[in-house]
């Protein structure tokens, strides 16, 4: 029976088991692929006639999610209504007509209106497919690709001249070894975009295959220190045999050597998604049983993208030698979170190996935040208290001018008022004092904390201070090094709460009167 039906719709003929995960495969429903009509320009005197096919595209799924009732499961029973008020007493309702957007510029709000917005846009002519000029393929390198499609240039349906001469561009460019830089914009609504446009030449067909490159800001920059240099990092002779014999088990192309030819064995092209095939399945169970709980994930799916079982037995002798000559041993330090009672600890605790172990710990974080800050120049708002923890470690950095940029920061944040700008500003406090402690700039925080109280109390910012109490964020004593010469007694001292010292103060002589009238009026 199933061979008469899938005889019908398709020209093969499948085993029982393969039929059934084709039944089990959700399939979205196939379109006629859009055509993309433009005009590839060389110069102002070169023109031609092209459409664009996408050939590859990111598939999403389409957002058809609503807000329904709980109880009807009507949508129309559900409306939504976004009202605008002032952050006052009363909740001043505002109208949508006198609001506006605002983009956040560090500590300050830059008004954008409508007609701001339309003057922003990037202003173009239409549809573009420009060649800007010519390059070497190899001056492209594989990793810069990026974009989520492909598209596939074909000269203009019928055109005889379009064909001729989008084909012998095609050719030179194979021939030499070139590829093409292309200015791409879809639409005039669309931003430009630069990209490469390289041959393709099949039996079938030839085309060029369009692919966009990346601007200055789509690149991340990285330095990671070169292993080639370490000699600690050295890979033996066996080693590396071991490493490529393991390549060579796990090889995802089965060559047939007798016939010469090979086959892949792992074709991505050929697998659904299994984000898309979950929720299907999920969405086809809840409806047909909407009060049953979700099924598992059904184990084709699962397997999907597991190794391929044929790998799987080629790559265990190999990966037995690997583990024998990189053996792994447990680490005995273990990080432990640090916390204010760890900062503020007794002294008889902390020998020269606890403070020893909790550099080399700060230093390893300092690397990865290294790693991800990239090159960093000056400290931001964004992300100041990991740009001041990269920067204090350079060597032609000087720590004042860096300390000066962070403490402006943490000016311009009390200035906002807010819980979230309290928080970053405790952040920045805690690095700044952690990095004065390791590069004996003791007296450069003692200062900043001394200055930073004063402005806290003319301003009147006591929820701050009472956070900057409450970590135990206090000077820098001689008891965490030798730079510094207050006592715990004093750094305690310098937390009290102002009117809890005004107790604890002794009445002076001088105010015996005072005290002796306050009496009299009891």
């Amino acid at each position: 029976m199933f061979y008469g039906i899938h005889h019908i719709t398709f020209p093969c003929v499948l085993s029982f088991r393969e039929s059934l995960e084709r039944l089990s495969v959700f399939k979205k429903v196939e379109r006629r692929p859009m055509a993309w009509p433009c005009q590839l320009t060389i110069g102002s005197q070169l023109s031609i006639r092209i459409v664009a096919y996408k050939a590859f595209t990111e598939e999403k799924v389409k957002k058809t999610w609503t807000v329904v009732d709980a109880k009807t499961l009507k949508r129309e029973d559900v409306q939504k209504e976004t009202v605008y008020c002032l952050n006052d007493d009363d909740e001043t309702e505002v109208q949508k007509e006198d609001v506006i957007q605002g983009f956040r510029y560090g500590s300050d709000i830059v008004p954008f209106s409508k007609v701001d917005e339309e003057q922003m846009k990037y202003k173009t002519d239409g549809k573009c497919f420009a060649v800007l000029g010519f390059t070497r393929s190899s001056q492209v390198q594989r990793h810069r690709y990026m974009g989520y499609q492909v598209l596939k240039v074909f000269p203009a349906k019928d055109d005889e001249a379009a064909a001729v001469a989008l084909s012998a561009l095609i050719h030179a460019l194979d021939e030499l070894d070139m590829v093409a830089i292309v200015r791409y914009v879809y639409d005039r609504r669309s931003h430009p975009q630069v990209g490469v446009a390289f041959p393709l030449i099949k039996n079938e067909y030839e085309c060029l295959a369009y692919v966009q490159l990346p601007y200055m800001e789509d690149l991340r920059q990285y330095m990671f220190s070169s292993l080639k240099n370490n000699k600690k990092f050295t890979p033996t002779e066996d080693q590396l045999c071991a490493v490529d014999s393991l390549i060579d088990s796990m090889s995802l192309v089965y060559e047939d050597e007798s016939e010469g030819t090979s086959q892949d064995i792992f074709k991505t092209s050929k697998f659904p998604n299994p984000q898309f095939q979950r929720l299907y399945q999920c969405l086809q169970h809840k409806a047909f049983h909407p009060d049953a709980p979700l099924p598992p994930i059904e184990k084709h799916l699962s397997d999907m993208l597991g190794t391929p079982q044929e790998v799987t037995e080629k790559c265990q002798a190999p990966l037995e030698k690997l583990k024998a000559l990189f053996p792994l041993k447990e680490a005995d330090k273990i990080k432990e979170q640090k916390t204010a009672q760890h900062i503020f600890k007794d002294n008889n605790e902390d020998g020269p190996n606890a403070k020893k172990a909790k550099t080399e710990d700060d230093e390893g974080d300092f690397r990865i935040a290294n790693l991800a800050e990239g090159n960093v120049t000056v400290v931001g708002s964004v992300n100041p208290a990991e740009n001041f923890k990269v920067l204090v470690r350079q060597k032609n950095v000087d720590f004042k001018d860096v300390s000066q940029q962070l403490i402006n920061h943490i000016h311009q944040f009390l200035e906002n008022k807010g819980h979230l700008y309290y928080m970053k500003s405790i952040d920045c406090i805690k690095v700044f004092r952690e990095e004065a402690i390791k590069l004996s700039e003791v007296q450069c925080f003692n200062d900043f904390l001394q200055a930073l109280k004063k402005r806290v109390e003319d301003k009147n910012l006591t929820d701050f201070w009472e956070t900057v109490i409450q970590d135990r964020i206090s000077l820098i004593t001689k008891e965490e090094t030798e730079g510094s010469s207050l006592t715990a007694e004093d750094a305690q001292k310098f937390l009290a709460p102002k009117e809890k010292l005004m107790e604890t103060s002794p009445v002076a002589d001088d105010d015996g009167g005072d005290v002796d009238d306050l009496l009299d009026m009891i």
